[in-house]
């Protein structure tokens, strides 16, 4: 099984830290293709403010984190995903 990194950055401003990991992938843990992890917290231990990743226990997941919670989103593609994680970030900060 291969991979490639699409995009791997870290960003931190303040006591707070923005991630963005993207790999495409033919793993079969993950059928859209992708693993990710986009990020955005703080690096003082607090927690975090929003996350979107594929959840690692069920096959093809998709969730969102919040300091409210996990709920199992709809896989929009990377990209989309990636953008509204984007914008998102934008709206708390």
């Amino acid at each position: 099984m291969g991979y490639a990194v699409i995009e791997d950055v870290e960003d931190r401003v303040g006591n707070r830290i923005i991630r963005r990991k993207i790999l495409s992938t033919d793993d079969p843990q993950y059928p859209s293709g992708y693993r990710y992890a986009l990020h955005y917290g703080y690096v003082d231990g607090r927690g975090t403010i929003i996350r979107y990743d594929n959840e690692n226990q069920t096959v093809g997941r998709h969730e969102r984190h919040t300091p409210d919670g996990i709920e199992e989103i709809e896989f929009p593609g990377m990209m989309a995903l990636r953008d509204r994680f984007v914008e998102e970030v934008e709206h708390e900060r």
